[in-house]
């Protein structure tokens, strides 16, 4: 313990916090599937789950920024099925989605592949979806394709959208704040999720994210470039 400086103490006790909100959510989960379980108030009990899940999410982003800091974190490019992955991450988030009445659903051309760290672009993916579940009306969708040399994965929903100066970069313009772009969006999120792409590189090319309103839905679109 006298060799372990502040970093190594909060990322353990992160952990801990971690394993303990895993716990939550698997009774959560089990508290509102189960049929014979009359809860007053099923929403309550969804929203309280999603919110776990938010905070769970984050927990694991700040380890995994820790670990990319120390230089301990491992990157396991694997050659994917767009349609399988993206029906599994949908899988992960459809009973949250379906208590808060928002339709999650995924398209893309079946024979889609791309070489990619499924479990940390997963992550990047439930956090997104996480974050789009605060803004959404009725819809989210994830969908992918291939353009520019790149595989691009989307996340969009029908709410309002990013707000205008954040869409294209993720710097606000000289003099802004920055607090007054987020409306409520997550910065961490978006800095998690511009590292994670960064640690994908092929060639010249390197992963980038991109924000945008109105592509196949008429909200916020979050874009995931991987060479």
């Amino acid at each position: 313990m006298d060799n372990m400086d502040f970093s190594d103490i909060l990322a353990s006790s992160i952990h801990d916090i971690k394993n303990s909100l895993g716990l939550i959510l698997s009774s959560l989960d089990d508290l509102i599937v189960n049929p014979d379980n009359h809860l007053a108030d099923p929403r309550q009990a969804s929203l309280l789950q999603h919110e776990v899940q938010r905070a769970n999410s984050n927990l694991i982003q700040l380890l995994t920024l820790y670990k990319l800091g120390h230089e301990q974190l491992t990157v396991r490019v694997t050659d994917n099925n767009l349609d399988d992955f993206l029906e599994e991450v949908v899988a992960n988030s459809q009973s949250v989605c379906k208590a808060l009445d928002l339709e999650l659903s995924h398209h893309c051309d079946p024979s889609l592949d791309g070489y990619f760290d499924a479990e940390l672009i997963r992550g990047v993916l439930d956090s997104t979806i996480g974050n789009a579940r605060r803004y959404a009306r009725r819809r989210i969708e994830l969908n992918a394709s291939r353009e520019d040399g790149f595989l691009v994965i989307r996340v969009e929903d029908d709410g309002s959208g990013f707000p205008a100066a954040l869409t294209g970069l993720l710097d606000p313009p000289p003099g802004e704040p920055r607090d007054e772009l987020n409306s409520g969006r997550t910065q961490l999120g978006l800095y998690f999720a511009t590292r994670i792409a960064q640690l994908h590189r092929n060639g010249d090319k390197t992963g980038r994210i991109r924000l945008r309103n109105g592509h196949h839905l008429e909200g916020g679109c979050f874009e995931l470039w991987l060479p």
